[in-house]
């Protein structure tokens, strides 16, 4: 038997359903809340970025210590193994001055 397009079910009506505003979706404010969230603290991070900037470091630092070591590429090798060669420093005790010892 040959059905007629006419016979066949018609799609649900969804204009007939009742329809919510958007502002009282709760799921909506949930992902629109963490968006928002999100964005509040980047403009927090740039903040505390600005304000709390690091100083820029002269760029030929005066000389220290450690720069008698001459600038090669196994510079910080030599250095590193003069540094592991050398005993440890000892504090000799000073000696503290008997009854017997002082003038």
């Amino acid at each position: 038997t040959k059905t007629q397009i006419s016979e066949l079910k018609s799609p649900p009506n969804f204009a007939a359903e009742p329809t919510v505003p958007w502002w009282q979706v709760g799921v909506m404010w949930f992902f629109a809340g963490g968006l928002g969230a999100v964005v509040l603290a980047s403009f927090a991070l740039l903040y505390t970025a600005i304000e709390h900037r690091d100083t820029v470091l002269p760029h030929d630092p005066q000389p220290t210590k450690s720069s008698t070591v001459p600038n090669t590429p196994t510079s910080p090798a030599m250095q590193a193994r003069n540094h592991s060669a050398t005993p440890p420093q000892i504090a000799t005790p000073t000696p503290t001055p008997t009854p017997a010892t002082l003038p």
